[in-house]
């Protein structure tokens, strides 16, 4: 697999990189070529952003017009809370597509990365009306802890933007009604390991549905204390799956450290 970028080029506008910003750039490749190897992505669309450490005010996002599987990180673009380039970049950034990111990124002071993803099971789900039921030790960990936003369209306002960050509030994860799923970490690794769930917890509930009988569910005892297992005290998740998906990532094709 080739790419078309001029890290060089690059690096000679803007200095080297710290070696946080690097680890950063490994990571959120890694996070866009799993999301590919898992078939989370949407053709060029979805995004998946991070904080610069040591940077305040910018982020790291994929090159709009690369599909994830040609996300490296070389190729990541630095841009600012508005969606401007910060640096030497010859390829483009979705810049409405990152205004969802920037709401939360800009409310949110543990949000170091957020996902956003368009992955069917996600939006099916959200279509129902009571959402995610908790009906799976997966689902179980979003008891009380999953956010809802309605639909309104295409375009981005920064309106929309104040509700969404209001209905998110400080839950981890969020079902965009008829869009899509969003979590936010405190690493990457966090991020990745919260969609994972949320999505295997989506995709059990469709498959329990579609035969039709009713859900069997925990009742709400049950359902809190083991809600409160799976948060483990505030712990931050990933830390133990992370290294397993870089190597499994490092097996198939290392590029995306590139």
């Amino acid at each position: 697999m080739s790419f078309t970028h001029t890290p060089a080029a690059r690096l000679a506008e803007t200095g080297p990189l710290s070696d946080a910003e690097q680890q950063t750039r490994i990571d959120l490749a890694a996070a866009y070529r799993l999301a590919a190897l898992n078939g989370w992505d949407d053709l060029i669309y979805t995004h998946i952003s991070a904080s610069v450490p040591g940077e305040p005010g910018h982020f790291l996002i994929n090159p709009f017009g690369l599909g994830f599987d040609e996300v490296c990180a070389s190729n990541l673009v630095k841009i600012d809370i508005a969606g401007n380039i910060v640096g030497a970049s010859e390829h483009p950034v979705n810049a409405t597509g990152f205004a969802l990111h920037a709401a939360v990124h800009a409310a949110r002071a543990d949000a170091f990365c957020v996902m956003h993803l368009h992955n069917t099971a996600g939006v099916a789900v959200s279509a129902q009306p009571a959402g995610l039921q908790p009906a799976s030790q997966h689902a179980l960990r979003f008891y009380r802890q999953l956010a809802y936003h309605d639909y309104e369209g295409l375009a981005f306002t920064p309106a929309e933007g104040e509700r969404l960050v209001a209905h998110l509030a400080d839950k981890p994860a969020m079902l965009l009604r008829n869009h899509g799923t969003l979590t936010v970490g405190r690493t990457v690794a966090e991020a990745h390991v919260l969609m994972a769930t949320l999505i295997k917890a989506c995709e059990i509930q469709l498959q329990a549905q579609a035969c039709g009988a009713q859900l069997i569910v925990p009742d709400a005892a049950v359902a809190t204390r083991t809600a409160q297992q799976l948060f483990d005290g505030g712990a931050v998740e990933g830390g133990l799956e992370w290294p397993v998906l870089l190597r499994k990532l490092d097996r198939i094709d290392r590029s995306y450290r590139h």
